[in-house]
């Protein structure tokens, strides 16, 4: 039972809850040793942690040197006469929980109230207590000495606004307003002719040419959309003609293949610089200084203390909150490394500082590798066998790309030899079925049915706006079953975490079509936010789902990572939170921009300075 906690170390809990037992453990790292403490859940005792913590002091003191001789596991074999030392400790520990007498107020004599003359707490009307009078003058005397400091410029330009309000005092409130406009617009025609270039003609032979897209049509015709059938079609969008190389970027690339998150280290940089400086290296190196360097921060063979950590865990959180980890996450993984360090026994040329990095290191690749794998393409495979189609649903946030990256997930699908139907059950958001359309058209360009024996790869179901979201995607799953489509990307609108009404309505989706496979897609911009959007998503999927085992959120999309260099902590505080994998990482802007997370490198850029 206790294997699993044991083994994440996640957060630094040393609690974990079986059914009705709760248990509670300690880790002795310098000799092997697991302390734990078992009781039912439904009872509150408070002793437990200082139980645990005199027993393992109590028995660590008695058995340390058959500890030091034969070690931990050279005494499994063994027995150990701790009885009567533990119903004494657990005496103790009752002893010491039991609730204490009330303290007895104190008596009006016994208060300093008491002390104060009836005179000091007379307070005479119009006279200001001494201490904000002093008060008063201190700030007096703040003010004076910047009015003093101020520059003569600034003192007339009061005096003009003095003089300009005592004028308005006289004024009516009309005469002010006309006056007022007058002034406004005599600053905007100033402003005007200040700003005109000194070079008119040569503005006017450059002139302002429209912009050209890459992948646009310059001809009216095809962008008028307004006798395309709409309303319940699922036919495939006319093929239009574009450069094909600007949609896929990448020309040397493998096709259908998805490759891993790529990070450049600075090390090799490093290194090349201390080859070309190695005079210089040579000099710091030389004499007494550069051997005492050396030796500095060597920890020799010691047990490691808290105390010894505390400065270095101090900066790796610190580091770690820069990189936008969340702050919350931060700590508790600061603290998980400092249980799983305290009392090991370091080497001789061994620092603190390599130590914790190193632990910190393997902490966070294994909370990037879960314990789940999501194999999409292997699950396609098997919905195929029992013949219906694999559905995806997407979920997040305004603004994260969710018809972006379905895009992009879509192209890699349909590269892997897949059909493709997508859901437009975004009904809210104004332009989100022409955008999916767009997308549509541009991959039947790019995979044309000439190119798959006449089937179309990709297809738009779509029911226009302000319709059930639900519905659409309940008859996308029902005509893509009949039509013989592999995959169905459902398509759902932005909404913010705290919206009730909306995340009520997501959760009726996902329980009513039972999609196979539920993404939440988020940006790798956000720090402390990406918490609080995967806890209450999963929440409100929990709270609003119909079913009495309610269908949470099965994977995530981290997008916009080309944007971030090495901030990369929001991909620690998302699969920390939620223990979810990370799917998939969009990094850019073409089809072909799509890549599967490799926790070394994100964990490399994580610990870069």
């Amino acid at each position: 039972i206790l294997t699993a906690p044991l083994l994440q170390e996640r957060g630094g809990n040393n609690s974990f809850t079986h059914e009705a037992l709760t248990l509670k453990y300690k880790l002795d790292n310098q000799f092997e040793l697991v302390f734990v403490v078992g009781f039912q859940k439904i009872l509150t005792l408070t002793y437990v942690d200082k139980l645990i913590d005199d027993v393992h002091k109590e028995f660590r003191d008695k058995y340390r040197n058959e500890f030091q001789q034969k070690g931990a596991l050279g005494l499994l074999n063994g027995t150990f006469d701790f009885k009567d030392d533990f119903m004494r400790l657990l005496r103790d520990a009752e002893e010491s929980s039991k609730v204490r007498a009330p303290t007895v107020m104190k008596t009006f004599e016994q208060s300093l109230k008491s002390q104060k003359t009836v005179k000091c707490m007379i307070e005479t009307r119009g006279e200001k207590p001494k201490e904000k009078v002093k008060n008063k003058k201190n700030k007096g005397s703040k003010k004076d000495g910047t009015e003093a400091v101020a520059a003569p410029s600034k003192a007339s330009a009061g005096d003009k606004q003095l003089s300009a309000a005592g004028e308005k005092e006289e004024l009516t409130k009309d005469e002010i307003l006309q006056k007022n406009r007058e002034e406004f617009f005599r600053r905007h025609m100033k402003a005007g002719e200040k700003s005109r270039s000194p070079k008119p003609d040569a503005q006017k032979e450059k002139g302002k040419k429209p912009r050209v897209w890459d992948l646009g049509n310059s001809n009216a015709k095809v962008l008028d959309y307004s006798n395309s059938a709409t309303n319940g079609s699922a036919e495939a969008c006319p093929v239009e003609e574009f450069d094909p190389d600007m949609a896929l970027g990448d020309k040397n690339r493998e096709p259908g293949r998805l490759y891993d998150l790529e990070y450049e280290s600075d090390d090799e940089a490093e290194e090349e610089k201390v080859v070309q400086n190695p005079s210089k290296a040579s000099v710091k190196k030389g004499g007494l200084g550069g051997m005492f360097g050396m030796l500095k921060g060597l920890v020799g063979s010691k047990s490691l203390t808290r105390e010894d950590m505390d400065p270095v865990l101090e900066k790796m959180k610190d580091h770690l909150i820069a990189k936008n980890v969340a702050a919350e996450i931060a700590v508790q993984l600061c603290e998980s490394v400092a249980k799983k360090l305290e009392g090991k026994v370091m080497g001789t040329f061994t620092t603190v500082t390599s130590t914790v990095k190193q632990a910190l290191q393997e902490a966070l690749v294994q909370i990037l590798q879960p314990q789940r794998r999501v194999d999409v393409l292997r699950d396609v495979m098997d919905a195929q066998r029992h013949r219906r189609p694999y559905v995806v649903t997407f979920c997040g946030v305004n603004g994260v790309g969710k018809s972006t990256n379905l895009a992009k997930i879509s192209f890699w699908l349909i590269e892997n030899g897949f059909s493709v139907l997508i859901a437009a059950c975004d009904t809210f958001r104004a332009g989100a079925v022409e955008q999916l359309r767009t997308h549509t058209r541009r991959l039947n360009a790019l995979h044309p049915p000439e190119n798959h024996g006449g089937r179309t790869m990709v297809q738009l179901y779509e029911k226009g706006y302000g319709k059930d979201a639900a519905g659409i995607a309940m008859e996308a799953i029902s005509y893509a079953r009949n039509q013989g489509f592999d995959v169905v990307l459902v398509d759902t609108a932005g909404r913010m975490q705290d919206n009730a009404p909306l995340m009520t309505a997501l959760a009726k989706l996902i329980a009513v079509n039972a999609p196979d496979l539920v993404l939440f897609v988020g940006e790798a911009l956000v720090g402390n936010e990406a918490v609080d959007q995967l806890v209450k998503f999963n929440k409100a999927l929990a709270d609003h789902s119909m079913a009495q085992t309610p269908r949470l959120i099965d994977g995530i999309v981290l997008t916009k990572f080309d944007t971030i260099d090495d901030k990369v902590g929001a991909a620690i505080s998302m699969t920390y939170i939620t223990s979810k994998p990370i799917v998939f990482v969009g990094t850019g802007q073409t089809y072909c921009d799509l890549r599967s997370l490799n926790a070394k490198a994100v964990v490399a850029a994580l610990m870069k300075a």
